[in-house]
């Protein structure tokens, strides 16, 4: 029977497993000794039916650099098997059996998902974020078909700064700024996408046709290649890096009063600059109060600990921030709150 591989894309550094392995791990108080993997599964939610600390999947495979270079991934109707013979958990492949329905589909076939794709599909693939120095040299929309004030799809718009002979392009305007609340500086804006246009004639201005249109699209917008159609499949595991960044935003919500609950999606103030890659897994906290009491006539000040109430999985990284699915949700997780190595 051949053996059914895994994607693991990103590689895990000996020093991570080490210290890792310091910290035994713990099994989910129901965790099955074994699991048929049916459609409709993701990644996520198989680990959290074995593991206490989901981000922990590597270490429950027994991963290392040569699982790297040869990988294994999951499908429907494969079993798997826990193993706890050991000092530590281990799982295994048992033989594949058939799932419902009996006829093998090409969606049985495919791999499953780290995370809902329902939930993240949308974002994977289109300008989320306009960064302040890519904004400045992006391509731009100098005038509209016919002299109008906004145009829709099949209307032409006439562009400045096309470098690049892409046929397919996005449309954003430059929304929300984000910024470092201790700092001050300006990570990024974000993107709102405004549509899609292809590419009619090359020029100065180069000609485009609107082929999509979501909101009104007008002079000064900017421009950005459609990128090619992505997959998220990368194994869930903690940073190497230690983070302790901030939850800017809520996505689809106002940020004075942004919450967000499990399956929302939030944006970090971390990216690749602070070594951050899709599939880490990072730990919500909110800051701990501040409470006031007297102690022999004596007014004192306490900040109590800080509680970690919730887990997100980064799944699309830019140079300073990131945006993350909401994967745990023990409360209510909110814009300000830390975003930290779990």
């Amino acid at each position: 029977m051949r053996r059914i591989i895994f994607a693991l894309l990103l590689c895990i550094s000996s020093a991570w497993t080490l210290a890792q392995d310091a910290k035994p791990l713990e099994l989910a108080p129901d965790a099955p000794d074994r699991y048929i993997v049916v459609p409709g599964d993701t990644l996520w939610g198989i680990s959290s039916k074995f593991l206490k600390d989901p981000y922990r999947w590597s270490e429950l495979w027994k991963m290392n650099p040569e699982d790297i270079k040869n990988p294994h991934r999951i499908y429907p109707g494969q079993v798997l098997l826990l193993d706890k013979s050991g000092a530590n958990p281990e799982l295994k492949f048992g033989p594949l059996v058939k799932v419902q329905p009996q006829v093998y589909t090409e969606q049985e076939k495919a791999e499953i998902p780290s995370i809902s794709s329902q939930v993240i599909d949308p974002y994977l693939n289109r300008p989320l974020v306009a960064e302040s120095d890519a904004m400045e040299a992006a391509p731009r929309i100098v005038a509209l078909q016919d002299s109008r004030i906004y145009v829709t799809a099949g209307d032409k718009i006439y562009v400045k700064g096309v470098k690049s002979r892409d046929r397919s392009w996005q449309i954003y305007r430059p929304g929300l700024k984000l910024v470092n609340p201790e700092t001050k500086e300006v990570l990024g804006y974000e993107a709102e996408h405004l549509g899609n246009a292809a590419l009619v004639a090359e020029g100065d201005p180069t000609t485009l046709q609107v082929t999509a249109s979501f909101a009104e699209i007008g002079r000064n917008d900017r421009l950005v290649p459609a990128p090619k159609p992505t997959v998220f499949s990368y194994i869930p595991r903690a940073p190497e890096n230690a983070i302790n960044a901030r939850i800017l935003n809520v996505v689809g919500s106002v940020v004075k009063v942004g919450r967000a609950g499990q399956l929302s999606i939030v944006i970090v103030g971390a990216g690749k600059k602070d070594g951050l890659e899709p599939g880490h897994v990072l730990a919500a906290y909110t800051s701990g109060e501040l409470t006031k009491n007297r102690f022999q006539d004596r007014p004192e000040t306490n900040k109590l600990p800080d509680e970690r109430n919730g887990l997100m999985m980064v799944f699309r990284v830019f140079e300073r921030v990131s945006y993350a699915l909401v994967t745990q949700a023990n409360g209510p997780i909110t814009v300000g709150d830390f975003a930290r190595k779990p």
